[in-house]
């Protein structure tokens, strides 16, 4: 499936930075099992930090002072045992599957949203016991420092933050340094008290209470015990503050589970056993306050109860407040950091899946402190009673809803065996946990306020908690289990997977395949996710289960009716103003019984609340309005988003396909790049050696006129397909990306000279004047690719001269801040607009009357801008059709001083050289290639040697003095490089010339550039071998002058003018492709007759391209003009 989701830089980044593990602490997801690492006392000793908690001491004298010691006794002792029950199997899960309470509650019956209503109740656990006990410890500031308890509040809840923000690792650090000191305050006064004589145990068993209940309160009673049990119970939710330490613990080895279990228990469940004593403390100490005169509504207060009580350990009452402020302090800051810590990932959870966003714990952690600190300034210590009580219920029916599940359904099968979390393997709302939550805490509530008659309303805690003990299997049975997953096809079976979005490595556990971005997904990331549509889930969503379940009990028409935007805006203005007037009404209540007073207190709310409801009607409308425009608005981006993904799925498929085709290309041009270096070794072998010998005979005064013209025309065939064939090996290699530069230092001048004197004769033989302008700022000597540059230059001038029928050429060098500028010049047919970028594709010529006579293979002017860009220079060209072109070559050649000892050209030939006779040792496996460079070689004085394989080349080596090896890249059973390797390791250091046939030899030429000393490729020129050889052996040449030069224009004039006759014969031996005759009789011809230089030029060019068409065109004009 294609991804139709995009990630965008500040989302990943946005979710890089709430998966900081550090300040998060695994907040939203399961704890990785690499970050359970801690020892099991670490955390079993965390986790115990919260018994310090004083508010147990607060709740249990005030339950003591108002029921009785007998019925406060059996509800603790009934508490512990509730306690225990449901904490056992929630502690062994939570540890388990490393998860926190909420995403225990997921999995165990509620679904993804479901489990919200929980974080809800949770939350508001932790930020009420946090205001409890932040009150405890401003009242303890108040009393020591005379602080108002308004600013007391404030300090109480500041200090706090500063030890949560870093999470577990700062928590243990603080609870660990902390236990010693607050063992012993706990303690020490405790044993003075003790011994106190007013410490009487009789009478304080006996304590029946102050107030109402005294009387009742003498012996057990039913209501007074469920009143005292409602109190208590609400401290079951503490267990969820446990399971946030408990699912650090290390996974269950399989040996020393009895430790394990222990540090399980003692976590977990076992905090109510030190809580217990606690409460039972609390009751004594609010008693022996009363025995010492302490004021009722101060005796339930901790801050008082131990100031007494250190009162007794201190004869200096200043020493005595501050040790017991202290010990307050201490108390409250242990107990307060898990209230703290567990609020920040209660909130996290809520608010991550209600608005699908996540600024972090850190934020939730200053929310709910903040939340607390409003409590506190509202005064929720004077309310502890009535408040904790319906909260009991609500706890009891959720905790109670969760422990169902996991021993009941889970054994029985109806439920998954395991703990799901993540959002795209969970149904938003699961009925089995919410149906039996939601009948549990009506009946409790209901029950508490009495609708069921005194006894009910005594024991409705009690039956929040037994209730979902029955409703949870039967709504799992008649449910058939369906809501507890969804059907995810796709398994994760890596241990570890990266999340496509965050880019953060996960454990499998931790981690689902998103079918939105087609890649695996992180659960935080899955959880945060606004753009996916939920397409892993479309039945699974809150949406789609209401209109499941709404269509069971309404028409189709009437549930269309419902979700018009005026019904919207009917329900949520009736919504709100219920609640505004159930504000309303409470602040009414707190106006005293006065009946005149209450009339006129009356009217003015009822005329507020009308008021109010024009306002909440107003917003309720923008509301409605907003969210159906939005509901549009993202109805079609998913729409548009949709299409986009398709468009972008059509060209990823279109990319792969053009992949496969530019691979498919690419392939066949190294394989067309293979090929023709192999055809070029096998080409050029045996071309060497017929324009070696060509070379040798043309110069050889021996031999006749005929015979030396003879061997000028193979000679100039032969460079002609030398030329076609580098031609394309050019090509190949530049579109390869292998051609590679040389860094010559060279005579600039002598090569330009070398030129000029070529072109000069081959324009004088058209008939055009070659004009040559040489700057006197061009240095003698300049660095740069002299092959290259060479090549470049004979291109342009040689095109000029072709497509110039009459007029001039004219060669400019310029040389300015090391740029060289060299501009050709011509009066030719020039270049139309249409043409001017054709010029340089391969194999392009132009086409029309002037030069379809032309040669060539369409390949010069491609090489030359190549060749001009990847030396970094410039090569362009302006021209007007029917008036010529100017191309002009800008070249980085920077000048050197130094001088250069070998010519780079000279007009006369090598014939010897002075000094020592020199020993060179050719290898090579080709006889004909050996047999060319001796002959070669030797007339000039050079004792050359032979050597056919690497068991030659070493029994030569040994037996002669050697001076200069020419080696043969290519042999029969070794390559070139090895044996020069080879030659290397063994000390023979004499300079190596490498010859090679091959055209993607430069690339082995580069890798082996500290081995060898030059390098010539085949076919080679003789001047540029003696110019190797000479550079390498520090030769001074000696030279003749060239005794081939052509007959003299006063032989010629001796002769008489050819005549048609002669051109009817040439005419004739040139319709039948007779190419030795028609040289036979040309050569006849000249022996008598004479042509006009530019009729001779143009006979001899085209017969050396074997032109034969245009040798007969071009004889038929000179027979009629």
């Amino acid at each position: 499936m294609q991804s139709n989701q995009k990630i965008i830089p500040t989302r990943r980044s946005y979710n890089k930075l709430v998966a900081n593990e550090m300040m998060e602490d695994f907040a939203l997801r399961f704890t990785a099992k690499k970050a359970r690492k801690w020892s099991l006392n670490k955390v079993a000793g965390t986790a115990l930090g919260i018994v310090s908690f004083l508010v147990l001491e607060a709740i249990g004298g005030a339950a003591t002072i108002n029921f009785g010691f007998i019925n406060v006794a059996w509800a603790i002792l009934s508490v512990v045992l509730v306690v225990f029950l449901t904490g056992t199997p929630i502690s062994y899960y939570a540890a388990k599957y490393g998860v926190d309470i909420d995403l225990l509650t997921r999995g165990a019956g509620f679904g993804y949203i479901g489990s919200t209503i929980t974080s809800l109740i949770y939350a508001s656990f932790t930020f009420i016991f946090f205001a409890l006990e932040a009150a405890i410890m401003a009242m303890a500031l108040h009393i020591l420092f005379g602080i108002s308890l308004a600013i007391g509040y404030v300090i109480s809840a500041l200090l706090v933050l500063p030890l949560v923000t870093h999470g577990i690792s700062y928590i243990s650090r603080f609870q660990v340094w902390s236990q010693p000191i607050w063992v012993i305050l706990q303690l020490v006064p405790l044993l003075f008290v003790f011994q106190h004589p007013d410490s009487n145990f009789k009478d304080w068993i006996a304590f029946t209470g102050i107030g109402e209940n005294e009387t009742e309160a003498r012996n057990f009673n039913l209501l007074l015990f469920g009143s005292a049990s409602a109190i208590l119970l609400s401290l079951v939710a503490q267990i969820g503050e446990q399971v946030d330490f408990l699912r650090f613990l290390p996974e269950r080895p399989k040996a020393g589970r009895f430790k394990w279990w222990l540090a399980l228990i003692a976590a977990g469940p076992g905090w109510i056993f030190f809580g217990a004593l606690k409460l039972f403390l609390g009751s004594f100490l609010a008693y022996f306050a009363l025995t010492q005169g302490v004021d009722i509504d101060l005796a339930d207060d901790p801050a008082h109860m131990y100031n007494l009580a250190f009162s007794l350990v201190f004869d200096n009452p200043t020493i005595s407040l501050i040790v017991a402020c202290s010990f307050v302090v201490i108390s409250q800051l242990k107990i307060n950091v898990a209230n703290a810590y567990a609020g920040s990932l209660a909130w996290s959870n809520f608010f991550s899946r209600v608005t699908r966003t996540h600024p972090g714990r850190v934020i939730w952690t200053v929310f709910n402190v903040v939340i607390a600190l409003l409590l506190m300034e509202l005064g929720i210590y004077q309310t502890i009673e009535t408040m904790l009580s319906v909260y009991s219920v609500l706890v009891l029916s959720w905790l109670s809803s969760v422990v169902a599940d996991l021993i009941i359904n889970k054994p029985l099968g109806i439920s998954p065996k395991h703990i799901e979390f993540k959002r795209s393997h969970l149904y938003d709302i699961n009925p089995v946990g919410i149906g039996a939550m939601f009948i549990s805490s009506f009946i409790g509530i209901t029950g508490h306020y009495g609708w069921y008659g005194e006894t009910i309303q005594a024991l409705a805690s009690y039956l929040a908690f037994f209730l979902p003990f029955i409703l949870v299997p039967v709504i799992g049975k008649l449910t058939g289990g369906k809501y507890y997953l969804v059907d995810n096809k796709v398994a994760i079976t890596q241990t570890s997977c990266v999340c496509c979005i965050c880019e953060n490595e996960f454990e499998q556990e931790d981690i689902t395949f998103c079918p939105a971005y087609s890649g695996v997904i992180c659960s935080l990331c899955c959880s945060l996710d606004v753009k996916c549509g939920d397409i892993c889930r479309p039945e699974a969503t809150l949406f789609a289960q209401s209109q499941i379940f709404f269509h069971r009990f309404l028409s189709i028409d009437l549930l269309k009716a419902l979700t018009t935007p005026m019904s919207q805006f009917i329900a949520l203005t009736f919504a709100l103003s219920c609640v505004s007037a159930s504000i309303l009404y409470l602040v009414y209540l707190q106006v005293p019984s006065t009946s005149g007073a209450n009339v006129l207190f009356a009217d003015m709310l009822i005329k507020i609340f009308f008021l109010l409801s024009i306002i909440v009607g107003i917003l309720s409308w923008l509301f409605v309005l907003a969210r159906n425009a939005n509901k549009i608005a993202l109805k079609e981006l998913r729409s548009q988003a949709s299409a986009l993904a398709d468009e972008i799925g059509a060209h990823e498929v279109t990319s792969i396909a053009l992949e496969k085709a530019k691979n498919a290309a690419e392939a066949a041009n190294e394989a067309k790049s293979r090929y023709l270096a192999g055809l070029s070794h096998e080409l050029r072998t045996p071309l060497n050696v017929m324009l070696g010998y060509s070379q040798l005979l043309g110069k050889d005064v021996s031999l006749s006129e005929k015979q030396r013209d003879t061997m000028g025309i193979m000679r100039r065939n032969g460079e002609h397909l030398a030329n076609l064939i580098e031609g394309l090996l050019e090509i190949s290699k530049i579109e390869a990306g292998r051609l590679t530069l040389h860094r010559d230092e060279f005579n600039i001048r002598a090569i330009l000279k070398q030129l000029i004197d070529m072109f000069e004769l081959q324009a004088s033989n058209k008939g055009l004047n070659f004009h040559t302008n040489i700057s006197t700022k061009l240095p003698d000597v300049v660095v740069g690719d002299k092959q290259r540059l060479r090549q470049i230059l004979i291109n342009l001038i040689s095109n000029a001269i072709k497509y110039t029928e009459a007029g001039h050429v004219k060669f400019d060098v310029q040389y300015r801040n090391e740029v060289a500028i060299f501009v050709v010049v011509d009066t030719g047919s020039g270049i139309s607009e249409a043409h001017k970028e054709t010029i340089f594709q391969p194999f392009e010529q132009i086409r029309n009357t002037h030069t379809q006579a032309i040669g060539g293979t369409g390949l010069g002017l491609t090489i030359s801008r190549s060749l001009t860009e990847l030396m970094g220079g410039e090569l362009s060209f302006k021209s007007l059709l029917g008036k010529g072109s100017t191309f002009t070559l800008r070249l980085m050649l920077p000048r050197i001083t130094q001088n250069q000892t070998t010519p780079e050209n000279h007009s006369q030939h090598v014939c010897a050289y002075s000094g020592t006779r020199k020993t060179i040792l050719v290898i090579d496996n080709e006889p004909h290639q050996q047999q060319l460079l001796k002959d070669v070689l030797t007339p000039l004085g050079f004792i050359v040697l032979l050597a056919e394989n690497e068991k030659k080349t070493f029994s030569q080596l040994e037996s002669h003095h050697i001076d200069l090896i020419t080696l043969d890249v290519k042999l029969s059973n070794a390559s070139g490089w090895d044996l020069l390797s080879t030659l290397r390791m063994d000390n023979w250091l004499m300079p190596v010339l490498m010859v090679s046939a091959n055209a993607r030899e430069l690339e082995q030429y580069t890798a082996h550039t500290k081995l060898h000393n030059g390098y010539i490729s085949k076919p080679f020129n003789l001047d540029n071998l003696f110019n190797q050889i000479g550079q390498l052996l520090a030769l001074n040449w000696e030279y003749s002058p060239d005794k081939t030069e052509s007959i003299t224009q006063i032989e010629k004039q001796q002769r008489t003018p050819v005549t048609s006759d002669h051109y009817r014969e040439l005419i004739t031996l040139a319709e039948i492709g007779y190419l030795s005759g028609f040289n036979s009789k040309l050569t006849e011809i000249e022996t008598h007759h004479y042509f006009s230089p530019d009729v001779e030029s143009n006979i001899k060019q085209h017969i050396s391209q074997c032109n034969f068409p245009e040798i007969i065109r071009y004889l038929g004009e000179c027979i009629h003009e």
